[in-house]
């Protein structure tokens, strides 16, 4: 079974920057696409950034493209979030997932951490 633990998340002012990790143990987990997604209070978790399993190719959502950055480090079995410029609309529990598939539907992915709180002060 495929382990996914986050960590990295807190409490930083607006203008600030923040690096989610996301470690990863478990069968095949070579051969998952990696994803992160976030949930703010009220609302549906949505979809941040995903990465395929290579690094080679990365897609973002509308609201962070330019200032998040996504990698992953094979060797480590660790898929990192890097996070600029954070405001405080960046503010909600951020998931890392895995999928044999990727895409940017939290349904497309099989396995996902317990999360990580990202709280952005104004």
């Amino acid at each position: 079974q495929v382990q996914l633990v986050e960590s990295g998340g807190g409490l930083v002012q607006a203008g600030g920057s923040l690096r989610l990790s996301c470690a990863a143990s478990g069968p095949r987990f070579s051969s998952y696409a990696m994803a992160w997604f976030r949930q703010a209070p009220g609302k549906e978790r949505e979809f941040v950034s995903a990465i395929n399993r290579s690094g080679g190719s990365a897609a973002y959502a509308d609201s962070v493209k330019g200032r998040f950055a996504i990698s992953i480090d094979n060797a480590k079995n660790t898929v990192y979030l890097q996070m600029n410029s954070l405001n405080p609309g960046d503010t909600a529990v951020y998931y890392c997932a895995g999928s044999l598939y990727g895409g940017k539907t939290p349904n497309s992915y099989n396995y996902w951490g317990q999360g990580t709180q990202v709280t952005v002060s104004s």
